[in-house]
């Protein structure tokens, strides 16, 4: 049997899957195709850039994502290391320097003495054991490779990405720092907006002019409902916005002593505070569209918009129909998949599948049975969602409490209920190890 493990993909997953390996005793060829070929996305060549937004999500105990964080930090990750050493002010939320972070990762990957990272693009399903963790974009090349190796036709959604804008040009006398129900330190721009100020952006949001899709993305376009477009939420009725990425709760607005009707969050993208993403604020708008619309925003009149918003291909497989909790693909010994082409959701649930895939990569080379993790595990959850899911609906799926099966004896209290559930699941996590 071979000793080396074959990672396609360079990405979160990938990378994470790659040092996962390598940590085991088995040498790694880890393939990233950048900058050789680079992806609509992309912008570097380094490993683990983050695409979208910089948040990886809730760093809280009690909620979802801060469980998955904290059960990937007990399992040695690689990923969610580089993460800390290199996060920015974002309240209850663990957000990164992106560029700090990518850095990070390529170098500590890069330096690993069992990894060979090859600057190529695979067109191929790779012979041997093998981790596919090619992500949302997958070349066109490779993904005819799974498809073909699979025989199953690819689902496809599209994924939409936030603009950034300059922090200078942000109008301080309008908008104010604060964190919703004083989380963190006031780590958030906040533009708050009176009823008559949304309704008139929601007005020239549904009405601008986006950007179109082509041929069969038109028929076959199907979105995520966790990264929804902001113009395509905002079409689904007056007050979908209000209700969700610019739900004023937990807010006050230092002008009037009052909660806003809604407000528009910004988000610390870089540690020098220079660069802010817009929450939520996902679009496929055209780009003086983004301009002429979001500068009806409280605050951002005069917005400098460092990076516009834009929308991309997403690829994912029929994973209930495919693959093991394992993350091992069904039809070949050997062979795992790993990060959203898997139908995980968000950056910390593809790092976690890499973990998955990783590990189970190396105990097959080293002639050991793979390792599923409990189900009472965020991570084993979301491993199960994605392997037992009903294929005929299959959507990607984010982390949270739903998937884990429930207590016994039940806990009535949310707040209770979530906190249980990650006492119970970081318990198992120990006792999973402790028995390895």
């Amino acid at each position: 049997m071979s000793a080396v493990v074959t990672v396609v993909g360079g990405g979160l997953a990938g990378s994470e899957a790659a040092w996962q390996a390598a940590e085991r005793g088995v040498g790694v060829i880890l393939y990233e195709m950048r900058p050789r070929k680079m992806t609509p996305a992309h912008v570097s060549d380094r490993l683990a850039e983050l695409v979208c937004s910089n948040s990886l999500g809730s760093d809280l105990p009690d909620r979802a994502a801060g469980l998955l964080k904290a059960e990937l930090r007990y399992l040695g990750s690689l990923v969610l290391a580089c993460a800390d050493g290199t996060r920015v002010p974002a309240g209850g939320a663990l957000a990164v320097d992106r560029e700090l972070f990518a850095a990070e990762v390529t170098r500590r990957i890069e330096a690993h003495p069992r990894i060979r990272v090859v600057r190529e693009e695979v067109t191929a399903i790779p012979e041997g054991p093998a981790v596919i963790a090619t992500g949302p974009l997958t070349s066109d090349a490779l993904a005819g490779g799974v498809a073909a190796l699979t025989g199953q036709e690819h689902l496809y959604f599209y994924d939409a990405l936030a603009p950034i804008v300059a922090a200078d040009a942000i109008d301080m006398s309008v908008a104010f720092r604060a964190s919703r129900y004083g989380r963190g330190d006031a780590d958030y721009i906040n533009c708050p907006m009176v009823e008559e100020e949304y309704e008139r952006f929601v007005e020239a949001l549904v009405a601008a002019e986006r950007i179109p899709l082509h041929g069969f993305e038109r028929e076959d376009a199907r979105f995520f409902e966790g990264c929804l477009p902001v113009e395509v939420l905002a079409a689904r009725g007056r007050d979908a916005l209000a209700f969700g990425p610019l739900r004023p709760v937990g807010l006050t607005d230092p002008r009037t002593g009052k909660r806003p009707y809604a407000v528009v969050q910004l988000r610390q993208d870089n540690l020098a505070g220079t660069l802010y993403n817009m929450v939520g604020f996902q679009t496929n708008l055209r780009y003086g569209e983004q301009e002429r619309v979001f500068r009806l925003i409280p605050g951002l009149e005069r917005a400098e918009f460092v990076r516009y918003g834009q929308m991309h291909r997403n690829t994912f497989i029929n994973a209930p129909l495919l693959l093991d909790p394992t993350m091992g693909f069904r039809g070949r010994l050997g062979l795992f998949f790993a990060g959203q082409i898997t139908g995980v959701e968000g950056y910390v649930g593809s790092v976690g599948s890499g973990w998955v895939a990783g590990v189970n990569a190396a105990r097959f080379v080293l002639g050991q049975q793979p390792l599923a993790l409990p189900r009472t595990t965020m991570l084993g959850a979301l491993c199960h969602y994605v392997s037992h899911a009903e294929p005929e609906a299959f959507q990607p799926m984010k982390a949270n409490f739903g998937l884990l099966p429930p207590l016994s004896p039940p806990v009535r209290n949310k707040r209770k209920r979530y906190r249980a559930y990650a006492a119970r699941a970081l318990a198992d996590l120990k006792t999973m190890n402790n028995e390895q």
